[in-house]
């Protein structure tokens, strides 16, 4: 069992930046791969990076990709999320999420196991 709590949200201005955290307790995080995601307002969550365990692959979506970066630290442990260049429509409550078992495709919602209670990250123009 993997408890995920995700803090550093909050509110910035269009082109600013800003760093979730991803706090794990469980003595398997190290084996998890770790993903983020993020839902606004009547839309569907949608998929914003994740990592494999050991944190040697990485994938982004495509909304994000060259301005947001994921990493993970094992011995914390925690996942990070450093978002920058931000832009209004990356307005959204984030969520971090835990794949016990290995996935088919790290993009879609279902292969998470676990999920944290979200941070809100609001974007002003």
């Amino acid at each position: 069992q993997v408890q995920l709590v995700e803090s550093g949200g909050g509110l910035v201005q269009a082109g600013g930046s800003l760093r979730l955290s991803c706090g794990a307790s469980g003595r398997s995080f190290s084996t998890y791969a770790m993903g983020w995601f993020r839902q606004a307002p009547g839309k569907e969550r949608e998929f914003v990076a994740a990592v494999t365990w050991s944190g040697s692959h990485t994938y982004y979506g495509n909304s994000v990709k060259g301005r947001f970066t994921i990493s993970r630290d094992n011995a914390k442990p925690t996942v990070d999320l450093q978002m920058n260049s931000l832009k209004p429509e990356d307005t959204a409550v984030y969520y971090c999420a835990a794949n016990r078992a290995g996935w088919r495709t790290p993009f879609d919602a279902v292969e998470y196991d676990y999920w944290g209670q979200g941070t809100q990250v609001t974007v002003s123009s």
